[in-house]
Formats: structure tokens, C-alpha cells, sequence
């Protein structure tokens, strides 16, 4: 049997306690080892064994750590990747990858010339309502698809406390990075690339530096239609899956409940993990032969980010392919870039 990876991460705040040491710790692929805690040092009350460093530097230093997971502010994902790339660590990077498709083409090319690997964490693939949406599509039962809508709604009227997030002089700010790159990556997990886009952004909050409504339009062969949108003042959210097609509907709801999970302190291994509560259903609304309505109601698929670290362990250990590829993250910039 192979041996564990042994992995390290930038950062233990939410994104490193709650979508990464859960699955690190508890799958038999991996060994975390250590994360980095600037000021303080509470990942040993969950995970007494870790190693706390203080400084990125000293994570990299360690030769033991073959995996290192790139979780800090999106403004620093370029110079970080390229640091821990040419300390030669493979590396799971955060959403967004970069700020421009180019600087990520630097970095993968960076990887490649170096024989390491670098994935991108676009965990929404794995998501129930996403994997739900993309059975139904695939079984054909909707014809030729028309028309498509993504949604990720929130309504957070105030300023968020995070500077990188909120102005204007950091790299790869505003809702269209953050929450855009889990739209525009669902769209091409499901369809590719797009012929055309259209993009609309726009400032609603108060005192507003950054974008906090995010609209694209996308256009495929065959005349369909897919519509992205994102908000941060949506108080009551739209479905986030809409699809239409010659033949029906489909229509469901976001409530994948992996990360209220996990932020309670489920983990992964729990059989309960990855399971929408009842009445999350998706709507599928269909004709018979005699031209009548017929409705149902589909369970959602089980969500489980842990696919997508079994795609990781497999990618750096067996040379497989990562399900996120590079060509797709060079797509997803451009979009957002432009």
C-alpha cells in the first residue's frame, strides 16, 4: 500500500479548519501535518498532534510536507503558489487561482518544469444540488438544453471586516472572484467552453469599493443560453439551479450541507455527512406521451468534498488527471478578468 501524502496548510482560519483539515486528517491517503498560525495557536485543540509554525517560510523548510495547501487571502495565491512551488511542494490552491489567466499559466507552467503538481480546490463540483443538476442533464431527459441559471445568493448589506476582500487595491477582490469562480466553474464542468460572454458587474452596498452583484451570460452551440449570478444583496434567494429544456424542467434549491456540517464539527466520516435534510428535493417537471404534466421530485445526490480529495491523492501519487484542469481555471480567468 502507498504511502500517506504528507500535507501542510498556509492558514488555519475558516477555509483551513473547515474545508481542508477535516478531510486531511481523517482520510488514510493523507498525513496532516502541520498548518501555519501567525498569532494564534488553536489548531492543537482539535488536532493535538500538529506541528504550529508561525511563518510560511518554515512550512516550506520542512522537508517532509509533500503537499502544501494554499489557503491564505486571495491577493496572495500567485506569489504563494510560485513559493511553495519552487520549494518543491505540489500544491491544492485556493479559488481564485490568480488574478489574470496569465499569472496562473505562469504558475502551471511553473509546475510542470518543476514535475510538481498544482490543483485548483474548486470544491462546488462536489456539492449535492451540483451533482444532482449534473445527473439530470446527463440522463438526457430535459432534450436540448435552452436555457440554463446559476445562482449563489447572500444578502451581507455591511462591509465585511476583511480589507482583501473589501478594497479596491487588492488583487482578485469583489463577489465576482469570490463566489463568481464556483459559477463559472460549475457552468464549464457542465458545458465547457463558452462561444461567447457577456459581463455585468455593479456596486449596491454603501460605501461600496468592490463589486457586490456579479451577472454573466454565457452562450454555447445549439442556441443555449447559461445565465451566472451572483449578489450580496439578495434577501430572498432564487433557486440556484434552473434548467430548461425541450423536454422539462429542473429546478432545486442550494442546500448542500457540507459546510454547516462541517463548521459544527462534523467530520467527513460521519454517515450522516454529505445528506440533505427532506424536502430539499429537485423538481423535475416533465410530459408523458399524452401531453400531460408530470412532476417529480428527485433526492439530492450525497455531496462530499472528500472525491475531491481522493481526485488530489491520485493526481500527485498515480499521475491521473485532475478533475479541475488547467485549461479550465485559463477559461475561468479570462472570464473573470475581462
Amino acid at each position: 500500500m502507498s504511502s500517506p501524502i504528507v500535507a501542510g496548510l498556509m492558514a488555519f482560519g475558516m477555509s483551513g479548519r473547515v474545508f481542508h483539515a477535516p478531510f486531511l486528517s481523517t482520510s488514510p491517503d493523507f498525513k496532516l501535518k502541520a498548518v501555519v498560525e501567525r498569532n494564534q495557536k488553536k489548531a492543537h485543540e482539535i488536532y493535538p498532534d500538529i506541528v504550529s509554525y508561525t511563518s510560511i517560510d518554515e512550512l516550506l523548510q520542512d522537508d517532509e510536507i509533500e503537499l502544501v495547501v494554499v489557503n491564505t487571502p486571495s491577493y496572495t495565491h500567485y506569489d504563494y503558489t510560485k513559493q511553495a512551488l519552487n520549494a518543491g511542494k505540489h500544491v491544492l490552491l485556493e479559488k481564485p487561482a490568480a488574478a489574470t489567466s496569465a499569472e496562473a499559466k505562469e504558475l502551471f507552467d511553473l509546475a510542470a518544469k518543476l514535475g510538481l503538481k498544482l490543483m485548483v480546490y474548486q470544491n462546488r463540483r462536489w456539492d449535492s444540488g451540483f451533482l444532482s443538476v449534473k445527473e439530470v442533464v446527463e440522463s438526457g431527459r430535459l432534450g436540448d438544453l435552452i436555457e440554463v441559471h446559476l445562482r449563489f445568493d447572500r444578502y451581507k448589506p455591511a462591509i465585511g471586516p476583511k480589507l482583501f476582500k473589501e478594497t479596491a487595491g487588492f488583487a482578485a477582490n469583489g463577489v465576482a472572484y469570490d463566489l463568481g469562480p464556483h459559477l463559472i466553474d460549475n457552468a464549464i464542468a457542465l458545458f465547457g467552453r463558452p462561444l461567447s460572454f457577456h459581463k455585468t458587474e455593479g456596486k449596491y452596498r454603501e460605501n461600496s469599493q468592490v463589486t457586490d452583484y456579479f451577472h454573466l451570460h454565457m452562450v454555447y452551440p445549439k442556441g443555449l443560453n447559461v445565465y451566472l449570478t451572483s449578489g450580496l444583496l439578495i434577501a430572498e434567494a432564487l433557486p440556484a439551479f434552473v434548467i430548461h429544456g425541450k423536454l422539462g424542467s429542473f429546478i432545486k434549491n442550494r442546500t448542500d450541507v457540507q459546510e454547516d456540517q462541517l463548521i459544527g464539527g462534523m467530520m467527513p466520516t460521519n454517515a450522516a455527512y454529505g445528506l440533505e435534510p427532506e424536502h430539499s428535493e429537485g423538481k423535475l417537471v416533465t410530459f408523458d406521451a399524452e401531453g400531460q404534466k408530470v412532476v417529480e421530485w428527485l433526492p439530492s445526490k450525497k455531496g462530499d468534498y472528500s472525491d475531491l480529495f481522493k481526485a488530489v491523492y491520485h493526481t500527485i501519487k498515480d499521475g491521473a488527471l485532475f478533475p479541475v484542469s488547467e485549461e479550465h481555471i485559463a477559461w475561468q480567468l479570462e472570464m473573470l478578468e475581462n
